[in-house]
C-alpha cells in the first residue's frame, strides 16, 4: 500500500503515475490535512479522495479533477482553478475565499457551508449544485451567469447571520 507521504511525491514529480495509483486504492486515497500550498498542477484526477481539511492556498490548478472527493473544510483561499472538475464532492466549510474559479463543473456537490467571499466564478457551472443557498459570500463574488446558477439561488448579497445588528431605536430597560 502507498503511504501519503509516497503519493505526495508522486503528485510533484510524476502526474502520470500518480493519477494511476489513486485509481487503484480501494475506497479512495487518504490525503487528509495535507499541505499542497502553491502547487502548481495539471491534469492531476483526485478521484474519490479524502481530501479533508487540506490546503490548497495559493495553488494553480488547471485540468485537476476532484470528483466523488471529501473536500471539506479544504483551503482553496486565492488560488486559481481553471476547468476544474468539482463534481459529487462534498465541499462542507470549503473556503474559496478570493480564488479564481473558471470554468469550472460543480454537479452534484454539495456546497452547505462553503466560503466564496471575494471569489471569481466566471463561466464556472453551478447549476446542478446542491445547498448553494447555504453558501456564504460577500459583495465582491463574482458570479457566473443565471444559465450556470440554481434557479433558486439569489446572487445578491444580503448580510448572513454573524452580521446581525441591533435596531436603531433599541432601548436599555431596567428589567
Amino acid at each position: 500500500m502507498i503511504s501519503k507521504e509516497e503519493l505526495v511525491d508522486l503528485l510533484n514529480n510524476d502526474i502520470e503515475t500518480f493519477n494511476s495509483e489513486i485509481k487503484n486504492i480501494k475506497g479512495g486515497a487518504d490525503l487528509s490535512e495535507t499541505d499542497f500550498s502553491n502547487i502548481t498542477l495539471d491534469g492531476a484526477e483526485f478521484n474519490n479522495a479524502d481530501l479533508t481539511s487540506s490546503s490548497f492556498a495559493d495553488a494553480h490548478l488547471t485540468n485537476v479533477k476532484f470528483e466523488g472527493c471529501d473536500l471539506s473544510s479544504v483551503d482553496f483561499t486565492r488560488a486559481n482553478l481553471i476547468e476544474c472538475a468539482l463534481t459529487e464532492s462534498v465541499l462542507n466549510g470549503t473556503d474559496f475565499s478570493y480564488a479564481t474559479i473558471d470554468y469550472c463543473n460543480f454537479s452534484d456537490s454539495d456546497l452547505a457551508g462553503a466560503v466564496f467571499q471575494g471569489a471569481d466564478l466566471t463561466n464556472s457551472d453551478l447549476s446542478m449544485a446542491e445547498n448553494l443557498n447555504a453558501c456564504r459570500f460577500d459583495e465582491e463574488t463574482v458570479w457566473p451567469d443565471n444559465e450556470y446558477l440554481p434557479e433558486d439561488f439569489d446572487t445578491q448579497y444580503s448580510d448572513d447571520l454573524s452580521s446581525l445588528k441591533d435596531d436603531d431605536d433599541y432601548t436599555q430597560t431596567d428589567y
